[in-house]
């Protein structure tokens, strides 16, 4: 152990090492809150306990649901009516509320070719 501290590069390198493997590992994989589909569709989001309800929801709904391939049906069944739909129908908005970096805010957008997802988007701004 004493030859260790008489190289402090080892152990500050193999400190450093752990940590970027670390967050390496766990990336994408914490969430602030567990999805549920009720709790989504029905949270006041101008009620400042909602504010960032659905942004903390959304690590666990990306792991947890593959939304690529689902119907709108499916989709409006998990998330519920979006907050706005293009006029074709071909995109999804849901509002995800404040995102914890500031005054940002969040947006959900899925596009669908025909009636399938084809794509999803997680924006702030």
């Amino acid at each position: 152990m004493k030859k260790l501290f008489k190289k402090p590069y080892l152990l500050v390198t193999a400190f450093w090492c752990i940590v970027f493997i670390s967050i390496f590992l766990l990336r994408g994989k914490i969430s602030g809150e567990k999805f549920e589909s009720q709790k989504w569709k029905t949270a006041n989001m101008n009620s400042e306990e909602n504010w960032s309800l659905r942004w903390d929801m959304m690590n666990d709904l990306r792991n947890d649901y593959k939304l690529i391939g689902m119907s709108k049906n499916e989709i409006i069944k998990l998330l519920g009516e979006p907050d706005n739909k293009s006029k074709s129908f071909s995109q999804f908005r849901y509002s995800l509320g404040y995102a914890h970096f500031g005054i940002d805010t969040g947006t959900l957008i899925i596009e669908f070719e025909k009636d399938s997802a084809k794509n999803y988007l997680v924006t702030r701004g």
